[in-house]
């Protein structure tokens, strides 16, 4: 392993542990050993790590980490290299940089993969590094890798006010396609068409089949969908000929009462599941260089950003969680570890 000349080789750390895993879960700070990279891994000195609800379903005992992987929560960090394990990666060095983690986010020091790292934009603060790489991976993949949205085509995005869907929502626009959203308030309505959304919908008070069906007769090229259950059949109206819906999450249950295949069919629509913590680094490295060949320059110029809801001292991870719980945030929440 290949240390920067300014770091403290420190052996150990503070993480954030859950007792418990499950519906009654605590969340505790403890010390760890600072893990070691491999040969293919940098080590960073963690300054913010990014809050998302995956966080909260392995909290809750239903997303555990990968066989081997930090038991330590915490998908996306952002911070300064301070060693490596390959002479290969000695350019890494000092550099201020995020991304994704398979786990272990939540902690003073995180190892990632070399090739799955971004350069932090000088003008931007690790807070706001922290809150990118996995809402705007998880968006890029959906849009594009797997739904193929091109310029004039149409998305809707459900949970728009969320940091997947407020990075969705400039991805898309950016590229000249219409976005719709859906969304729980007035306020998460006006924040979404401030970041491109054509159209909001408050679906707790609109039928969003119905006025959707009006604005868009053509129908949706792709829909991202967190929600599952019920919004399925409500998604297939909606969908255009060829379309594609990509179901991120199940937020609304893993169970749908009566789907009817035939308009399927009839749409030639594909309905595809889809994470992004379980695919293989190779995917991942993929995926992060698309992204940066396709949008890191829109990151510099601040064209497009990450929508921070809130940023708070990682001793007060409980009320994090407990916003994203609640709905209460439009975009990330980000925990400081340092500042």
């Amino acid at each position: 392993m290949i240390f920067s000349k300014d770091w403290s080789k420190a052996t150990e750390m503070s993480a954030v542990f859950v007792d418990a895993p499950g519906p009654h879960s605590e969340l505790r700070i403890a010390p760890l050993s600072v893990p070691t990279p491999t040969n293919t891994q940098v080590l960073v000195k963690v300054y913010a790590a990014g809050v998302n609800r995956a966080d909260l379903a392995q909290r809750a005992g239903i997303y555990p980490p990968h066989p081997g992987e930090s038991e330590v929560l915490g998908l996306e960090v952002a911070g300064i290299v301070v060693a490596v394990g390959d002479d290969s990666n000695r350019h890494w060095l000092d550099q201020a940089v995020f991304g994704l983690v398979p786990g272990g986010g939540y902690a003073e020091y995180a190892v990632i993969e070399a090739d799955q790292l971004f350069h932090k934009p000088a003008d931007w603060s690790f807070v706001q590094a922290a809150a990118t790489a996995e809402v705007f991976l998880t968006a890029y993949q959906a849009l594009f890798a797997i739904g193929g949205l091109t310029a004039g085509g149409a998305a809707l995005v459900h949970a728009g006010a969320s940091g997947v869907g407020t990075a969705a929502i400039q991805l898309a626009h950016s590229i000249g396609a219409k976005v719709a959203v859906t969304v729980g308030s007035t306020e998460k309505a006006k924040a979404c068409k401030e970041l491109g959304a054509s159209v909001a919908i408050e679906y707790k008070t609109t039928d969003f089949t119905t006025e959707l069906s009006q604005s868009f007769k053509k129908g949706f090229d792709v829909i991202i969908d967190p929600i599952a259950a019920d919004y399925l059949a409500k998604d297939l109206q909606v969908l255009a000929l060829d379309g594609k819906i990509v179901v991120l999450a199940m937020m609304g249950g893993r169970k749908v009462a009566e789907f009817d295949l035939a308009p399927m069919f009839k749409k030639r629509g594909q309905l595809i599941c889809s994470t992004l913590r379980n695919r293989t680094n190779s995917y991942k490295a993929e995926l992060v260089a698309k992204l940066t060949k396709d949008f890191y320059q829109a990151f510099v110029s601040g064209a497009i950003k990450p929508v921070i809801g809130l940023a708070l001292p990682w001793q007060q991870v409980e009320v994090a969680h407990q916003q994203i719980a609640t709905n209460q945030l439009v975009g990330k929440a980000v925990l400081q570890i340092i500042g």
